[in-house]
């Protein structure tokens, strides 16, 4: 199709308001005009382009004439520029035709921005894909995809792929012989298969380097690779073992620090254009990483799926995983989902047979790690009376004190800052501020108690209920936690990594780290002793996804041991995630969950979709939605206050088979809602959390 005459003029940036350049636009235009059929293009001279606007109902391709001077650079892949309602519009050429189906004198394209092929047919039709998927719109996909253009960093050659030095392949084998379905995904691999994968790491493990010998194994049989991690650190890790494993010049990392290089935009640039150029083969890097446009793309791999940072907070919201999965079926590449823990989506995979699992054995499992629990057991408290209050328990000093005669210990406590809640020691109330009612907090042992809201000193606070002066601290952060361990054991160095102090390592010698979930630092030759303190706290959170959350950040904790070393979990031995935790059993974990999530009929037993706007929007969008029958419509929800304007929120719930036809009747009813311009609904299919 092609824009017409009568076509509405769009409110977009870059509107020309002043008469000069009203001027100037209208004398463009009749230029344009007059491009006759002697100077079009002599080959196929009509170019399909996609727009760059985040409309639902201009989510499609449109039809220009080609002039001649444009002919050899308007490409399939490159950017232009293209007449659209009365404006200059960015779009990607994404194909070329001799005759159009468009009845009538086609509009040229009005300037060739680059020839430089950035979206190639592969990411093209992974991002229609995705915003199918998603019920969202191509082109805010395509700006996840294709970073930022930078003229200068395009005018320079890529630098050619160094050949490979040695014979890295056969070094697979040998890394991975400890995993016994390793052998025939590899076997597969090598010869170009597309064998998919969840692979459940064990504690101690070298990860890093497993994921490069896979990489190398790939681009040894001449294929690609993309290998998404959650953040940064990860992802220098792995860049860090696959320079080790293959030198320099074989893969980029890509992501928002642009492989934390220091440079800005045109480093990220550079290393895009590497890739689509075919220089570099194998991509490391974050949610972004996963639309590289590696040629001969032969293996996906997607670490930690179950980390939020692989939720995507732009429309239209995909989620690494789903995307490399996506890809991998396109592609035909191999696929794998691995970590420590192991999602309720990962074990989806193995319940329909669409992945084989890869894991240790238990004899090797018992021999990396010894796990343990301690709470109110009647061991526990014959050994220790005090053991079903305290907080550190007299177990975990001897863990540690067993662990620092060895190397390294880790305590993981799941909050940062000093005394984060404070309550009247007397009668449990919560302390709060006199002057805003908010919560009052320690930031350091001689601080007096402050508002976490407005930041009030209260030094002479005392409960309005029973008069008492004392407080007491029920949710203690890293801070207080630190402190307390550096009194118990002063011989040995504290080190806290938490909030906006986060610690990448640490080296081998004998101390003490105290870190947050997520935060925690790579210790050289691994921790001797891991200790979780506050059980409790992450599995009371309201969310769906408590119980596996919590599994997967002690998982993460207890796999940076060293082989043959001790872990120690302080709360209820009774609970299932603990229980899981001793075995080191996040499989059997994640199937449970599974289960009791299907029979309540909740992700991934059913597809699931909030739609949040005003109570006008949610009402004109139901009046157009087409569910499928098998649909259930849960709320509408107020978000905010009682003010009639305030944001609801519908969940629309389907089974797992209708998840296509509930994406496809959302994306047609956001398409008639933007093209009579109704108020936007914010749509998201899956969301990683429904909050």
């Amino acid at each position: 199709m092609t824009p017409t005459p009568d076509e509405p003029a769009l409110d977009l940036p870059g509107l020309v308001r002043d008469r000069a350049a009203e001027g100037r636009v209208k004398a463009a235009a009749t230029r344009a005009r007059k491009v006759t059929e002697a100077e079009i293009a002599e080959v196929d001279p009509v170019a399909q382009v996609v727009l760059d606007l985040p409309l639902a109902h201009l989510d499609r391709t449109f039809d220009y004439a080609v002039p001649a001077a444009m002919a050899d650079g308007a490409v399939p892949g490159a950017r232009v520029k293209v007449r659209f309602a009365g404006q200059d519009v960015d779009g990607f050429v994404v194909g070329r035709s001799a005759a159009s189906e468009h009845q009538g004198r086609l509009a040229p394209l009005r300037r060739l921005v680059s020839p430089e092929p950035v979206l190639s047919p592969a990411v093209a039709t992974l991002c229609e894909r995705v915003a199918e998927r998603y019920a969202g719109v191509a082109s805010d996909v395509r700006r996840l995809a294709i970073p930022p253009r930078h003229a200068t960093t395009e005018k320079e050659a890529s630098p050619a792929e160094p050949p490979l030095t040695g014979a890295p392949a056969p070094g697979c084998d040998q890394a991975w012989a400890a995993y016994p379905a390793a052998a025939a995904f590899i076997g597969h691999l090598r010869t170009g298969g597309a064998p998919r994968a969840v692979w459940g790491v064990g504690p101690g493990e070298d990860w890093p380097a497993l994921i490069a010998h896979l990489a190398a194994a790939a681009l040894a049989a001449g294929r690609g690779s993309i290998l998404c991690l959650p953040d940064h650190r990860d992802v220098a890790r792995v860049d860090a073992a696959l320079t080790t494993l293959l030198g320099d010049g074989h893969h980029v990392t890509l992501h928002a620090g642009s492989a934390g290089k220091g440079a800005g935009p045109a480093v990220r640039y550079r290393d895009f254009l590497a890739v689509s150029r075919g220089t570099r083969r194998i991509v490391v890097g974050t949610r972004s990483a996963a639309f590289a446009p590696v040629r001969d793309l032969g293996l996906v791999v997607v670490w930690d799926d179950g980390d939020d940072l692989h939720a995507e907070p732009r429309a239209p919201y995909p989620h690494t995983r789903e995307v490399l999965l996506l890809r991998s079926e396109l592609e035909g590449t191999a696929a794998v989902v691995g970590g420590f823990a192991r999602t309720v989506e990962a074990d989806q995979l193995l319940r329909t047979g669409w992945a084989r699992e890869i894991s240790l054995p238990r004899a090797v499992l018992r021999e990396r790690a010894l796990v343990a629990v301690s709470g109110a057991t009647d061991h526990a408290l014959e050994r220790d009376p005090f053991a079903a209050t305290a907080r550190v328990p007299r177990d975990a000093y001897d863990a540690l004190r067993w662990g620092l005669e060895r190397g390294p210990v880790l305590v993981q406590t799941p909050r940062a800052g000093y005394a984060v809640r404070l309550a009247c020691e007397r009668c449990r109330t919560p302390a709060r501020c006199r002057a805003c009612a908010g919560p009052l907090e320690l930031v350091g042992p001689t601080a007096p108690p402050r508002c976490r809201w407005c930041a009030t000193s209260a030094p002479d606070w005392s409960c309005p209920e029973c008069g008492a002066a004392g407080l007491r601290a029920p949710v203690l952060g890293d801070a207080r936690t630190a402190d307390e361990l550096g009194r118990a054991f002063p011989a040995s160095p504290v080190v806290a990594s938490s909030g906006d102090r986060v610690r990448a390592s640490v080296d081998g010698a004998h101390r003490i780290v105290v870190a947050t979930p997520g935060a925690e630092p790579v210790a050289d030759g691994g921790y001797a002793v891991v200790v979780l303190l506050d059980t409790w706290w992450p599995l009371g959170r309201d969310s769906l996804r408590a119980a596996e959350e919590a599994v997967r950040r002690w998982c993460n904790a207890i796999g940076l041991l060293r082989p043959g070393g001790r872990a120690l979990a302080v709360g209820d031995p009774a609970h299932p995630a603990l229980q899981a935790l001793v075995r080191w059993d996040p499989a059997g974990f994640a199937a449970r969950e599974a289960e009791e999530r299907w029979s309540a009929r909740l992700p991934p037993a059913a597809r699931v979709a909030t739609l949040t706007g005003t109570p006008g929007a949610l009402d004109d969008l139901r009046a157009l939605l087409a569910l499928p029958e098998a649909a259930e419509v849960l709320g509408p929800v107020p978000l905010g206050g009682a003010e009639e304007d305030d944001e609801e929120r519908l969940v629309v719930r389907v089974p797992r088979a209708l998840g296509a036809d509930l994406a496809h009747a959302l994306g047609e009813a956001q398409r008639l809602r933007s093209a009579r311009k109704l108020e936007p609904v914010r749509v998201q299919v899956d969301p990683f959390e429904i909050a």
